[in-house]
C-alpha cells in the first residue's frame, strides 16, 4: 500500500524497521545527555529529573504535578519527589489552583529561572558544536519523525 509515507520503493515493513533505528539511536542517546547533565550537577545543583520540571515550568508556565507528570510522560510520584526537592533548593513554589482546592499550581522561583537558564545557555553552548553540516529542515524532519512516534505511544500509561 503507497501513500504519502512510503514511495514505490519503500514498503510499510521497510518503514518500520527504519524507524527502528530510530530507537536504536534514541535510547542510547538520551542515557548519554542524561549522564552529561549529571556530570554538570555540581555546577548548578540540579538533577535530571528537577531540570526536567524546571525546563517545563519554564516553557508552560505554572502547572499541577500531574499535569507534568502527563506531559514529561513520568509518574506522578516521581514528578512530586522532583518537585519536593526542587522546593528544598527554592527553585519553585507552591500556588493556589483556582481550579482545584487539593492540586496546587507549581511554578518557577526567580532563582528556579535563573538555575534553567545557566543550565539551557550551557547545553546551547554545546549543542552548537554538533556536526554533520545539519540544516534547520533536517531538524525540523528529526522533529516530524520523533513526534509521530510520540503520538503512536501517547495512550501508553506511565503511571
Amino acid at each position: 500500500m503507497d501513500d504519502d509515507r512510503t514511495s514505490p520503493d519503500t514498503s510499510e515493513d521497510e518503514l518500520a524497521e527504519r524507524l527502528t533505528e530510530v530507537f536504536d539511536l534514541v535510547g542510547p542517546l538520551y542515557r548519554r545527555v542524561q549522564r552529561k547533565v549529571e556530570e554538570a550537577a555540581p555546577i548548578e545543583g540540579l538533577s535530571v529529573g528537577v531540570r526536567a520540571v524546571l525546563d517545563l515550568l519554564r516553557a508552560r508556565g505554572a502547572l499541577t504535578v500531574p499535569q507534568m507528570g502527563r506531559t514529561l510522560a513520568l509518574s506522578r510520584q516521581f514528578v512530586q519527589r522532583m518537585v519536593n526537592d526542587a522546593a528544598r533548593q527554592g527553585l519553585v513554589e507552591a500556588t493556589p489552583n483556582p481550579a482545584h482546592r487539593r492540586s496546587s499550581l507549581i511554578r518557577l522561583t526567580g532563582p528556579g529561572r535563573a538555575a534553567i537558564g545557566a543550565v539551557r545557555a550551557r547545553e546551547h553552548e554545546l549543542l552548537r558544536r554538533v556536526d554533520g553540516e545539519l540544516t534547520m529542515a533536517d531538524v525540523d524532519t528529526c522533529l516530524r519523525v520523533l513526534g509521530a512516534m510520540h503520538t503512536l505511544f501517547a495512550d501508553v500509561d506511565v503511571d
